[in-house]
């Protein structure tokens, strides 16, 4: 479970640089040289998600859970802006829909 939760933290990392870096270089705040490392971060996600256990609904609601909650993570960390209780309330409501939809397909 560790090791699942992991690689959907790694996979939404690379996936959120591979869209930070353009958005920065469209909004004139970086070069072009950006679109270098962009391209590569999103081929090592499209890479990432080859390495989940099926592709399947399950596993891409699942990741979309850890996303949103990766994403709250990199509005702290990577934007400087503080979440607000509703960012942090929104993000363990997906992922208890995550647990809820893990935990139910173990019946």
């Amino acid at each position: 479970m560790g090791k699942s939760f992991a690689l959907f933290v790694a996979t939404a990392i690379a996936e959120l640089i591979g869209c930070y870096l353009p958005m920065l270089w469209l909004t004139g705040k970086g070069t072009t040289w950006l679109l270098l490392p962009a391209a590569a971060s999103l081929a090592v996600f499209v890479w990432l998600l080859t390495l989940h256990p099926a592709a399947s609904g399950r596993v891409y609601a699942t990741y979309g859970a850890v996303y949103i909650a990766t994403a709250i993570a990199w509005l702290s960390v990577v934007d400087g802006i503080k979440p607000s209780w509703n960012d942090y309330l929104g993000a363990a409501v997906a992922l208890l829909g995550a647990g809820i939809i893990i935990i139910g397909n173990k019946s």
